[in-house]
């Protein structure tokens, strides 16, 4: 079933205010009522608007902030974590591993030294091809790597 045009200019709009202000608690009630709907609603179609839950799409505009911070300026990583969102640093530092597969620390001593000549593309074009992978939930990618550790191999279903 298709959105109609006009529940999607409204779950647009709450897209857009998590853009605008990633760093600010974004929770379901809130989103609801910038879209005028339902939280239920809101969470639904959310999600079959935009391919993933809005959290997890919080997630990656929180992430691809703190990693351009990390990259860009000299700002301490607790400073990156609390522009950024973040109220705990070792959630924040847990969850950027768990989405990058890196520590704020190594993902800032990786992409600093090289240059990386980004004045050529459009800053749009550089954010997605830099955009985190949250198409897995944060509590699969650990399972799976428990599974990993243990020699247990995942299977995936055909």
């Amino acid at each position: 079933m298709s959105q109609s045009p006009e529940l999607l200019r409204r779950l647009l709009r709450a897209k857009d205010r998590m853009d605008a202000a990633p760093h600010e608690p974004w929770p379901i009630s809130r989103l609801a009522q910038v879209s005028a709907v339902s939280e239920a609603h809101f969470a639904r179609q959310f999600g079959q608007a935009f391919g993933v839950p809005p959290h997890r799409y919080l997630l990656t505009r929180r992430i691809e902030r703190a990693i351009a911070l990390l990259r860009d300026t000299d700002l301490p990583v607790t400073e990156v974590a609390y522009r950024t969102g973040w109220n705990s640093l070792g959630t924040f530092g847990r969850i950027f591993r768990d989405i990058t597969g890196e520590s704020p620390g190594e993902l800032r001593a990786r992409e600093r030294p090289a240059p990386h000549g980004r004045d050529e593309a459009p800053e749009c074009l550089v954010r997605a091809a830099h955009r985190p992978d949250l198409k897995t939930a944060v509590s699969e990618k650990r399972r799976r790597e428990a599974d990993g550790k243990t020699g247990i191999q995942p299977t995936e279903a055909p």
